[in-house]
């Protein structure tokens, strides 16, 4: 039971970052802006970014929630509304505002600060850390596609 309040909290806000994150994006993936683009070739089809999305917020949110009870600290609280703030941003920058270099900047931001959850809190977690692994992987990945398409465009 002492699980269950701060998970259906994280759970609440991660799937709340993704729906403002489509809010945000607009046409996104289906307009003429981005379609017309030269994209990496392991781009994948708009269908898994979806359910990719939906299992790495529900890991994450696993993961703060284990996370908070083990450390509920500013720390932990500051580094989530950044990543947050990073995720929810680089929808709007790179989809609606059209700004490559802008979107690569906060990707790589968002990256580093996903991977500062993993390095920091992997001694306290240990291999509760596995549930973050999806998010960094995920996020190494767009990462990518980003800047293929800064390169290729």
């Amino acid at each position: 039971m002492k699980f269950l309040k701060p998970f259906l909290i994280f759970l609440i806000i991660n799937f709340g970052a993704l729906g403002l994150g489509v809010l945000l994006m607009g046409e996104a993936a289906t307009s003429d802006w981005y379609t017309s683009m030269h994209q990496a070739p392991w781009t994948p089809p708009n269908w898994v970014f979806g359910a990719a999305w939906s299992f790495i917020m529900l890991c994450f949110s696993i993961y703060m929630a284990l996370l908070y009870l083990k450390q509920p600290s500013k720390k932990v609280i500051t580094l989530f509304i950044i990543q947050f703030i990073l995720n929810v941003s680089w929808n709007f920058v790179f989809f609606n505002q059209h700004l490559i270099s802008a979107g690569l900047a906060t990707i790589t931001a968002l990256t580093f600060i996903v991977t500062v959850f993993l390095v920091t809190y992997f001694q306290l977690m240990k291999f509760k850390s596995l549930l973050i692994l999806p998010y960094l992987i995920w996020i190494c990945i767009a990462t990518s596609l980003n800047l293929y398409i800064l390169i290729y465009n």
